[in-house]
């Protein structure tokens, strides 16, 4: 039996919300929670919106933009036939050598999968970004104060397709914006899940080498069969996949378009500084307390800036974004 924690579904159909209809007829888009009263920076959470009709996420445009971040390789690519315990690795070339023009013309093919990293480098996009955070900054800083470095990662992919199982150092307000996909997420404060360790490694050198799916991990996740105008929000390190299945698929409607709207913290930045200090001092054989857990954060925030600092002058360190 799917033990799978989940968290009911709003009806999206004959049941939109007084909010959304006055949203829609303004001409905005913008995401929103059921009650906010309930919303934490710090915790899983199901999400609604209307950036399904922004123009910008249309297919025609999402081309366009394809071919204005190939030059940057941000224009990613996945090897057919992933799992969802296959290594996250993706590349700036279609795996079988196809053009982009070929790709987006033979997108709704089976298996096909394309993802736009750092859309907000382009500006039309950077200006989609800041509208999505602007009608929710007001929630997340209750708990998280401090955006900065927001950015955009969209997803465009043909069933049967995954995202195989990774963690990411941004928290994340993921939207559906077309077709149908499956999101799996797990609670970042699950250590059976990812190691304390594993964050460590993960937060100060980018390595993905130890962030593994198991089949006893299943039971721990949220699942979620997500729809035009749902989402979901989870914060940094939570681990997560997604895949795309075809029983949804018509004639006319056969591809996934979903967005992640992401962007860092000052408990993210603190907390990246604090997992520095803890790798360094997990090397001398101490077993340090998770971030948030110990009466020392700020002396340990402090060793950990000091950490970096001297990396990067000794050693020419580059800390990834975030700190």
């Amino acid at each position: 039996m799917d033990t799978a924690k989940t968290i009911p579904v709003a009806d999206n159909d004959g049941g939109t919300p007084a909010t959304d209809r006055t949203v829609q007829s303004s001409g905005t888009c913008r995401i929103w929670v059921e009650n906010e009263s309930e919303f934490s920076a710090d915790n899983i959470s199901l999400i609604s919106h209307n950036f399904q009709h922004h123009p910008l996420l249309q297919l025609d445009q999402l081309e366009a933009l394809a071919h204005r971040l190939l030059p940057q390789k941000q224009c990613r690519f996945i090897n057919p036939g992933a799992k969802q315990n296959s290594d996250f690795i993706h590349h700036a070339e279609s795996p079988d050598g196809r053009d982009l023009s070929d790709v987006f013309r033979t997108i709704s093919q089976p298996g096909s999968w394309v993802a736009l990293y750092n859309a907000e480098a382009d500006p039309k996009y950077a200006g989609l970004v800041r509208e999505a955070l602007s009608s929710v900054e007001h929630l997340v800083d209750r708990t998280q104060p401090g955006i900065f470095s927001p950015q955009a990662f969209i997803f465009i992919s043909a069933p049967p397709s995954v995202t195989p199982f990774h963690i990411d150092r941004e928290n994340n307000f993921w939207l559906q914006i077309h077709g149908r996909k499956i999101m799996n997420v797990w609670d970042s404060h699950d250590r059976n899940i990812i190691p304390a360790s594993t964050v460590e490694n993960f937060i100060v050198d980018k390595s993905l080498h130890d962030v593994n799916l198991r089949d006893e991990f299943m039971d721990a996740r949220h699942e979620w069969d997500l729809g035009p105008g749902e989402g979901v929000y989870f914060p940094s390190t939570s681990p997560h996949s997604t895949r795309t299945e075809t029983s949804w698929v018509t004639d006319q409607d056969g591809v996934s378009v979903s967005i992640g709207i992401v962007f860092y913290t000052e408990k993210t930045r603190r907390d990246a500084y604090i997992h520095s200090f803890n790798r360094l001092i997990r090397k001398l054989g101490v077993v340090p307390k998770f971030p948030g857990s110990s009466r020392f954060e700020a002396l340990k925030l402090l060793f950990g800036r000091g950490v970096v600092r001297i990396k990067k002058q000794l050693r020419g360190y580059e800390p990834p974004t975030g700190f």
